[in-house]
């Protein structure tokens, strides 16, 4: 299906989100979009496919002009969106959630013909999901993969994918893409917005890159890349030298710490974390990491070993005595775990501040949320709700409401969904921290990142935990062997068949 955006515009108030954007998509495209965060694209993509409404401007498909009132009238036209999280249900089954949407001929669904359609597709496409497996147990790339059958059930030919890479492993990466891939050459249009190059270049046909709410440019392969970045920023991003760690006082001991939970064990980790120091914690989703770290937060006790932070034992202790010792936890849920939905910059930072007196002191909150907006470069405004806020300056608000000094800072996922230059930015803030004294430990699922920013590496894989390794000396490839379980061997682990 062709698709055509006509000078499409869309206020929030006095953000211009879409300015005059016109944008035509050929049938059997993959069209990459191109942007960084705050860019447009999500607001772009979701008046396509219904969940919002532009303020003018025109849709076409198939040279036929339509109106998108609702996703559900999208759907009738044959646009479906795959968002960055799955719009599902995870206490319901897989078949459950594949028939919802879907139209009833008579009373009831049809489960039994629903069942043979979502087995026909799951094996034309190369699906291996259990239909009647809870969603909840699925990974970030199975639950994708539901919603993508689920889409072509309803019969979209036009398939819109928000930033589908994020959480998802490499290997579940390669499967996306071939499936994108067999979709165009069946004749449908898809629409990858990232802000990914590498990911864009190897996929995509075609590429329009958005900035500050304008389309400013196309490209088409061969790429160059440097000039893709040049018009998604207005200038060449460049990202800051490895700067050199001195091993110090340890801030973090653990010493034969014994972890477990319904999936897996780790038993007997030892490590000693030292001021200044950033680790990466790397391994394929579900291997250990999560749990690895949000023991050293507190917020999982260990059932053998101890922990240490600084000079105090906290094994077994709560939450609050870590953050008394000095110790930060930023979830990768930013807005579920990290931020309060409802709450402005102002208030966020009201709640972190030290009382005087019995009264809360607002009039200082509004100064200090306002210093803290210039320091950390924050694009909103005191009075903000953290929702209306990107990804992006979600992250910076996160790290400037974090407390100085501090002894250890434990991250899941910093930059995700993150564009290049975000990402530049976030860990410019960190590593400052880092030569304030600040140890961090960070969960990433982007390899070079992990190599990038690390002084040591920690490689996770079915409840093993490798040594310290020293990410100077690792390439890229040797890491993801041993986050895929090759090459334990020389630890003295060997690989469960």
């Amino acid at each position: 299906m062709k698709v055509e955006l006509r000078h499409i515009h869309k206020h929030f108030g006095p953000v211009h989100a879409n300015n005059d954007i016109t944008l035509s998509i050929p049938a059997g495209t993959i069209q990459g979009l191109l942007g960084e965060n705050g860019a447009g694209k999500s607001t772009l993509m979701k008046i396509l496919s219904g969940f919002l409404r532009a303020d003018s401007g025109e849709i076409l498909l198939d040279d036929r002009r339509v109106i998108i009132r609702s996703p559900a009238d999208a759907i009738r036209h044959g646009i479906g969106m795959l968002h960055q999280d799955p719009l599902d249900f995870p206490p319901l089954r897989v078949i459950d959630n594949f028939l919802l949407g879907q139209q009833a001929k008579g009373i009831f669904l049809q489960r039994n013909q629903a069942l043979e359609a979502f087995q026909r597709l799951a094996q034309q496409y190369d699906f291996s999901l259990d239909p009647f497996a809870y969603v909840e147990n699925l990974t970030v790339g199975e639950r994708q993969q539901l919603e993508i059958l689920r889409l072509l059930w309803s019969g979209v030919r036009v398939l819109i994918l928000d930033e589908p890479t994020t959480g998802i492993s490499a290997a579940q990466k390669q499967k996306l893409f071939a499936t994108l891939r067999r979709l165009a050459e069946e004749g449908r249009t898809v629409i990858f917005v990232s802000h990914k190059l590498e990911e864009v270049e190897e996929l995509c046909h075609r590429v329009a890159v958005l900035r500050a709410g304008r389309l400013v440019g196309e490209m088409h392969p061969p790429y160059d890349t440097r000039k893709l970045v040049e018009m998604m920023f207005g200038r060449e991003i460049q990202a800051a030298p490895r700067a050199s760690f001195a091993a110090s006082i340890p801030v973090l001991r653990l010493q034969q710490m014994t972890l477990e939970d319904v999936r897996l064990r780790m038993t007997a980790v030892d490590l000693d974390v030292h001021a200044g120091e950033t680790i990466g914690l790397a391994g394929m989703e579900g291997s250990g990491q999560d749990l690895f770290l949000r023991a050293c937060a507190g917020l999982v006790r260990p059932v053998a070993g101890r922990v240490l932070v600084g000079e105090q034992d906290l094994t077994g202790k709560a939450y609050h005595a870590y953050k008394r010792a000095g110790v930060e936890f930023l979830p990768a849920a930013r807005l579920e775990e990290g931020l309060v939905p409802g709450l402005t910059l102002s208030e966020h930072f009201l709640l972190v501040s030290e009382r005087q007196g019995f009264f809360l002191q607002r009039a200082y909150a509004q100064r200090l949320a306002e210093e803290q907006i210039a320091l950390y470069n924050i694009k909103g405004r005191p009075h903000s709700p953290v929702e209306s806020l990107s990804g992006g300056n979600q992250q910076r608000a996160l790290l400037a409401l974090l407390r100085q000094p501090l002894s250890l800072l434990l991250l899941e996922h910093p930059t995700r969904g993150l564009d290049v230059e975000s990402s530049i930015y976030i860990w410019s803030l960190l590593k400052e921290r880092c030569r304030q004294g600040t140890a961090i430990l960070f969960i990433s699922s982007d390899l070079e990142e992990i190599l990038q920013y690390s002084d040591r590496v920690l490689v996770f894989f079915s409840g093993k935990v490798s040594p310290p390794l020293e990410a100077s000396a690792l390439s890229v490839e040797e890491l993801g062997g041993l986050i895929g379980g090759k090459g334990w061997e020389k630890f003295g682990v060997q690989r469960e068949s």
